[in-house]
């Protein structure tokens, strides 16, 4: 290559030049070296580049001169934007449709299906928060007294009585004390922690807990069976550790062993004892469930437990270190908005009036 006196001299004056952006210094130096024999693998090496960027630039130079070397090509223009009837096409079928032998779209059967892109249909479904892959589970409670159940449990979390305690109550059955089949191995650096997938069953427990909803303590109790007789002795636990000159208002689900006649005549004899049911299919009103999830969480899913005896130190090794720092689960929507919100859902699921909660 042969360059003018005039291309070197600017050429010199752009390598040397310490206010200039280095990547026009560096494609002035490839040109110069080039011109003074050097070849494009040395050119390359000595400027920590590849043999590509050296051709380009050279090619550039070539044929636009110094002009070339002081912007960029022109980049092709990006992708196209997605037609609006096939944006609504897309979102019609997600919608509507169903592969065939399916139970929904994925974004390649879909795409295949109208000829796009997977990652335009993922595109679509982002843009307009469909997930044709995610479920929600629900149930509607049918329960006549639904409204009546549900502002007596909440009244009491919002605004519980004084000189008087509030517990919600439940039991937690078939707990499974569950053996792996082979031992894991421990976190390290870079890998999670292992156990085997299939394990050996060791018997079950049924724990009884009642969580106090003013400082969060709980008094937990593991028995083997969860009929009338064991809900009695739980019963009598949480009359021998509350006080006596308090009331107590229990939170219970409609489980039939809290309604039989021996349980009827125990709270008959223990007046300030007070009955307060959630509705039926409303497990999420009962506040002890949130515990639980902790405890199934913490301490049970990633447990090893070689017999019944082992699970349940477990259980009351937990209820142990929750009751020493005790977190309190704060309620907090009203009686109006739960109503409000299940009224809508029941609107929305029932074509017939007659369907929605009174």
């Amino acid at each position: 290559m042969t360059i003018s006196k005039d291309d070197r001299r600017i050429l010199e004056r752009l390598a040397r030049g310490r206010n200039c952006p280095q990547k026009i210094v560096l494609h002035a130096k490839i040109v110069l070296r080039f011109a003074d024999g050097m070849r494009k693998a040395a050119i390359a090496k000595e400027l920590s580049k590849s043999r590509p960027t050296v051709d380009l630039w050279l090619s550039r130079f070539a044929e636009f001169g110094c002009d070339g070397l002081l912007r960029d090509a022109p980049r092709p223009g990006g992708r196209k934007p997605l037609p609006t009837d096939k944006e609504a096409e897309i979102i019609e079928w997600t919608l509507y449709g169903k592969p065939e032998g399916q139970t929904h779209w994925s974004s390649r059967t879909l795409a295949k299906a109208l000829g796009v892109g997977s990652t335009t249909v993922l595109n679509v479904w982002h843009k307009h928060s469909l997930k044709p892959y995610r479920t929600r589970t629900f149930k509607l409670s049918g329960d006549p007294h639904f409204v009546e159940k549900v502002r007596d449990v909440v009244g009491l979390y919002l605004s519980p009585p004084e000189k008087a305690l509030v517990l919600s109550v439940d039991e937690k059955s078939q707990i499974q004390a569950l053996d792996r089949t082979q031992p894991g191995l421990p976190m390290k650096k870079g890998r999670c922690g292992t156990m085997t997938h299939d394990y050996k069953r060791h018997g079950t427990t049924t724990l009884f807990a009642a969580l106090n909803i003013l400082d969060g303590c709980v008094i937990g109790q593991c028995l083997p069976r969860h009929r009338q007789d064991e809900f009695l002795r739980f019963l009598r636990k949480i009359d021998r550790e509350t006080p006596k000159d308090l009331d107590v208002h229990l939170i219970l689900d409609n489980y039939q062993t809290h309604k039989t006649a021996k349980v009827e005549q125990w709270f008959a004899k223990h007046p300030r004892f007070h009955r307060h049911f959630t509705p039926t299919s409303s497990s999420w009103l009962n506040m002890i469930e949130r515990f639980f999830s902790e405890l199934t969480n913490k301490a049970i899913r990633r447990g090893v437990f070689r017999s019944v005896q082992e699970l349940e130190q477990a259980i009351n090794a937990f209820l142990d270190a929750h009751n020493q720092d005790p977190k309190v689960f704060r309620w907090k929507k009203d009686a109006d908005t739960i109503l409000a919100k299940v009224g809508s859902a029941s609107q929305a699921l029932c074509k017939e009036p007659s369907c929605a909660l009174h």
